[in-house]
Formats: C-alpha cells, structure tokens, sequence
C-alpha cells in the first residue's frame, strides 16, 4: 500500500468531518454538501485500494453524485461571498 494513498484517505476523512462541523456549528448548509463529496471520495479510494467487489458502474455513480455534490456547494459558497 501506498502510504500517500493512506494519508489522502484519511485527509478526505478529515474534510468530511470538517464539513459536518461546518454544517453544525457554523449552520452552514453546504457544509453537508463538503461532507458527503467526501465521505464518497473516502468509499471511492477504499474501494479502488481494498480491490471490494463493486461494479465500475457503481463507482462512477458514486464519483459523479460526489461532483454534483462539491459542485453545489461551492456555488452556495460563491453565492454567500
């Protein structure tokens, strides 16, 4: 194993963990949004690095619902600046 892989993993972890604070603490709705495109981005590397058993179809819905996701929630950080 890749120990940069690893440290990617847990860094995407740890953005996860950030958004739900943002989305807790500072009532920021987006910050739901951070936290789910992470969470599938930890599921998506897991996935590829533990070789799970999960069709490539299913990781690219996983892949594209993250984008849309990020993707919202950086307009709704556009829109609040």
């Amino acid at each position: 194993m890749n120990r940069l892989h690893l440290l990617s993993i847990l860094l995407e972890a740890v953005v996860a963990a950030l958004g739900v604070m943002l989305a807790i603490r500072k009532k920021k709705m987006y910050g739901w949004c951070i936290a789910v495109t992470f969470v599938l981005y930890v599921v998506y590397d897991l996935a590829n690095l533990l070789a799970l058993n999960i069709s490539e179809d299913t990781l690219y819905m996983i892949f594209f619902v993250a984008t849309l996701s990020i993707l919202w929630a950086v307009w709704n950080i556009f829109l609040e600046a």
